[in-house]
């Protein structure tokens, strides 16, 4: 997508003035937008207006943030079983943008979103750098997945504003390091693991030629020991982010990095307990939210298999009002060492798979690494009538394609399964990677 670049300026300039807003303002404006989207989401969403009668509530009953308690909770097995409920009466899906992820959670969800919507996003996900002290015309580098490299609009390729360049992280690490030694970048953006082993790899190299002001993070929980390898490393702050594919930013860490102010004139973030009520500040539970700006496929109290806690001080010194979160223990994945050496994340067998032909027929993946020259996939059908053979082939061509691994390389299997077992914590994990 080419965005319109004026529009997300404008959208940059009025978030950026949110962050000024007194706890009240911000309280009123929460109000205002959960009456506008629950009725919105009733009236004109088939799955939201079903979910509301049968919980005998219409949207009136909704008039607050704390109102939010009365509606059930929504969880992504939900919205993958009542895919054709989702999306709005207004709009036509086929002029929709789609978003395909599963996260860490390998059961695949399409995203629709308008153009505006998709802007706002961008916006959204701008906020934070530009508070951690990115400029405009920083040079800035991203690690990610070559397929999800965006063209440049206008406005990036003549002026450079807040213009990326990116990294393939399928790239062997060394590699990866030359490329950003030669980019020369002021802030380096890519995913905790991913920024975890090109640190190893700096430090093994000597560390010299890479000299960012600050690094961004974020889709994975990283542990104090690894940030300050890659803090040390690059001798410059690492900032985290908390996002979701469906919902994208949620929260982020200022310069204080007192904890991670919730995203919160975009998004309402409650922790709940088993019986989906709000804890207090300061007690664990599970994090919900309701999407602010989602129209063409509301999310109301959505799920995200993730545990927080709300500070019971949530004072920062930056002067920012938004509530503060503590990120206390999420979905957590595992490496998989490929033959050449080449580490790979949950997270990229996640982007692997979005371009998978019949990613829409998976209702839910694991990969399991049970040797360092063998992966297995367990697939769990949504639909029946798909043709196994041609599913399991073209699975095994694609990945190797993806991963550019031979067949003598790497041998992968693929079975189908009728029920994907859990761990024996009760969770479950994409990835397992069985090689120590």
């Amino acid at each position: 997508m080419v965005y319109n670049y004026p529009r997300v300026a404008y959208y940059i300039a009025v978030l950026l003035r949110h962050t000024h807003w007194s706890r009240q303002k911000l309280l009123n404006y929460q109000n205002k937008k959960v009456r506008e989207i629950v009725k919105y989401a009733y009236e004109h969403v088939p799955f939201y207006h079903e979910k509301l009668r049968k919980a005998g509530l219409k949207p009136e009953d909704i008039k607050t943030v704390e109102d939010l308690n009365k509606l059930p909770i929504t969880r992504r097995e939900e919205l993958q079983k009542n895919s054709d409920k989702l999306i709005s009466m207004e709009f036509n899906a086929r002029r929709l943008k789609v978003v395909s992820t599963s996260g860490s959670s390998g059961r695949p969800l399409f995203t629709y979103l308008t153009g505006k919507e998709e802007e706002f996003r961008q916006a959204k996900l701008l906020r934070p750098h530009i508070i951690c002290g990115q400029k405009p015309r920083d040079r800035w580098v991203l690690l990610g997945p070559p397929h999800h490299i965006k063209k440049l609009n206008w406005v990036q390729r003549v002026f450079g504003l807040y213009a990326p360049h990116f990294v393939s992280l399928f790239d062997p690490v060394p590699i990866q390091l030359s490329k950003i030694r030669h980019l020369n970048p002021d802030v380096l953006d890519g995913y905790p693991t991913s920024l975890y082993l090109l640190a190893q790899e700096y430090e093994r190299e000597g560390g010299n030629g890479i000299k960012p002001r600050f690094l961004m993070g974020g889709a994975e929980l990283l542990d104090d020991p690894s940030r300050r390898l890659i803090e040390e490393t690059f001798n410059a702050p690492y900032y985290d982010q908390y996002a979701s594919e469906e919902l994208q930013m949620i929260a982020w860490q200022c310069p204080q990095k007192n904890g991670y102010h919730v995203d919160a004139d975009t998004v309402v973030l409650q922790v709940v307990d088993e019986d989906g009520l709000e804890v207090a500040p300061g007690e664990r539970g599970e994090i919900v939210c309701t999407s602010l700006f989602n129209y063409a496929m509301p999310f109301l109290r959505y799920a995200l298999d993730d545990i927080g806690i709300l500070a019971k001080d949530d004072d920062c010194s930056c002067g920012i009002k938004f509530p503060l979160i503590q990120l206390v223990a999420g979905r957590k994945d595992s490496i998989v060492t490929l033959p050449d050496g080449r580490k790979v994340h949950a997270l990229v067998f996640g982007w692997l798979m979005e371009f998978y032909k019949f990613y829409r027929y998976i209702l839910q993946y694991r990969i399991i690494q049970t040797k360092v020259d063998s992966l297995k996939v367990l697939i769990k059908k949504k639909n029946e009538n798909c043709d196994e053979t041609e599913m399991k082939n073209e699975l095994i061509s694609h990945m190797r394609k993806m991963l550019n691994i031979s067949e003598d390389e790497l041998n992968i299997e693929v079975e189908f399964v009728e029920e994907m077992p859990l761990d024996k914590s009760g969770k479950f994990r994409k990835v397992i990677s069985e090689v120590t």
